[in-house]
């Protein structure tokens, strides 16, 4: 079974910082595009940015400029960096690994952290 395993959440003031981490065994974090999402309670899943193996990213819109998503091979984790926080980024964050080829033939998610922006 695999595992992603997320840290990093907790409570942070409006306009603060946080770093997620998700780490994941090695074949997963080399070859798998790496995704972190979030969730708030009655709402659907969202993404909210992704990264390939070759390095290139996607972001939701409202977080472009905010949010940095990156991977560091050598230590098998995957990072979110969070500025400027808002309080409408509160969820828990999730940590998905989609294999290249598609979900079909590996789509795992890690167990999620909470993310609370107030004041």
């Amino acid at each position: 079974q695999v595992q992603l395993v997320e840290s990093g959440g907790g409570l942070v003031q409006p306009g603060g910082s946080l770093r997620l981490s998700c780490a994941a065994p090695g074949v997963i974090a080399s070859i798998y595009t790496m995704g972190w999402y979030r969730q708030v309670l009655g709402k659907q899943r969202e993404l909210v940015a992704g990264i390939t193996s070759g390095g290139s990213t996607n972001y939701a819109d409202s977080v472009k400029g905010r949010f940095t998503i990156s991977r560091d091979n050598a230590k098998n984790t995957v990072y979110l960096q969070m500025n400027s926080l808002k309080p409408e980024d509160t969820a828990v964050y999730y940590c998905n690994a989609v294999h290249p080829y598609g979900s079909i033939w590996g789509d795992y998610w890690g167990q999620g952290t909470q993310v609370t922006v107030s004041s």
